[in-house]
């Protein structure tokens, strides 16, 4: 049984351990939850679901954060 998976994250190829929730990816990246929106497929997602929602063998993810500026 294979422990990895394929998606493409933010447009690029990208390899992760099986069964990585959005909310572990987040993390595994060291991004900040706050300010932060994350669409897989075409469907944003709400934080609320992030721990639930497994990530699939060719999922796209977008991960997309605000930036303050002036």
């Amino acid at each position: 049984m294979d422990n990895t998976i394929t998606i493409t994250l933010n447009g690029e190829t990208t390899v992760i351990a099986a069964h990585t929730t959005v909310a572990g990816l987040i993390d595994q990246r060291g991004i900040s939850p706050d300010g932060t929106a994350v669409a897989v497929g075409e469907t944003v997602l709400p934080r609320s679901r992030w721990k639930d929602n497994r990530l699939r063998p060719g999922d796209t993810v977008e991960i997309l954060t605000a930036v303050q500026g002036g």
